[in-house]
């Protein structure tokens, strides 16, 4: 049935192109009002809870004597820091998202390992920073020398993949607003990662989430941290742009 109502959904002709400007919404517009309620109230956002982890860790010492984040950045400096990633990386020359920044200063500035992939320290440090940018607008960088990934990525958004031929365009673009298996397809925003989704019981990255996408039209999915997958959430970025952060937010 699952795949019957693909096909019913993309046998009508859509119309191609970026949805205009005075179209985009978040995906907490197309949520029901139980969920958005759980979003706006921080006492009953779950993912609050990765955020206050992270807080914890961002002021805590490793058992070596590693100086913490915040003997480096302070308290509260990294307003705004989300709403620009991903940026460019000038030692490799190539975008970098905000897990692998962490991971970067982590492992060149602190002496320690780096985090896992999805790990609930890498996730929660991501919200920590995440969540002191919410309420600004997304403002990735202007920056020409992303210009090659970011067509990249858009080029990815676009291509057909998988066993069903579909592309994240053909939903997100061209079918948004309407349903699939009886829920609402939204535009497919990054503008509030890392995410509590209910279907995951967790919090997770954007990667994750794009891997799910993947793996749903049977294509095989990136390694977490493959270049394409840092591209394709740069495209996201400046599809975004000019939308408000929700980091940590809420979806179904």
């Amino acid at each position: 049935m699952k795949r019957f109502a693909w096909l019913l959904l993309f046998a009508t002709p859509a119309i191609a192109g970026d949805i205009p400007l005075s179209e985009r919404r978040s995906g907490f517009d197309f949520m029901t009002a139980e969920t958005q309620a759980m979003q706006r109230d921080d006492t009953l956002n779950p993912g609050m809870l990765w955020v206050l982890e992270g807080e914890a860790l961002w002021r805590q010492s490793s058992q070596a004597g590693n100086k913490p984040c915040a003997s480096c950045h302070g308290e509260g400096s990294m307003q705004g820091v989300a709403a620009r990633y991903p940026a460019y990386d000038e030692k490799t020359q190539q975008p970098i998202d905000l897990a692998g920044r962490i991971n970067r200063c982590r492992s060149e500035n602190q002496g320690q390992a780096i985090y896992a992939p999805e790990s609930r320290p890498l996730l929660s440090l991501s919200a920590y920073i995440g969540q002191q940018s919410r309420g600004l607008v997304v403002a990735p960088p202007e920056d020409p020398r992303l210009t090659p990934f970011i067509e990249r990525g858009k080029a990815a958004f676009e291509r057909r993949i998988g066993q069903l031929n579909f592309s994240c365009a053909q939903c997100h673009d061209q079918n948004w607003g309407q349903k699939l298996g009886g829920s609402p397809i939204p535009q497919g925003h990054a503008n509030g990662y890392p995410i509590y989704r209910l279907e995951w019981q967790g919090l997770g990255s954007l990667q994750r989430r794009l891997r799910n996408c993947m793996i749903g039209v049977r294509a095989e999915p990136h390694a977490f941290g493959a270049p394409e997958l840092v591209e394709l959430e740069l495209y996201l970025a400046q599809r975004a742009k000019g939308m408000a952060v929700e980091i940590p937010a809420v979806r179904p």
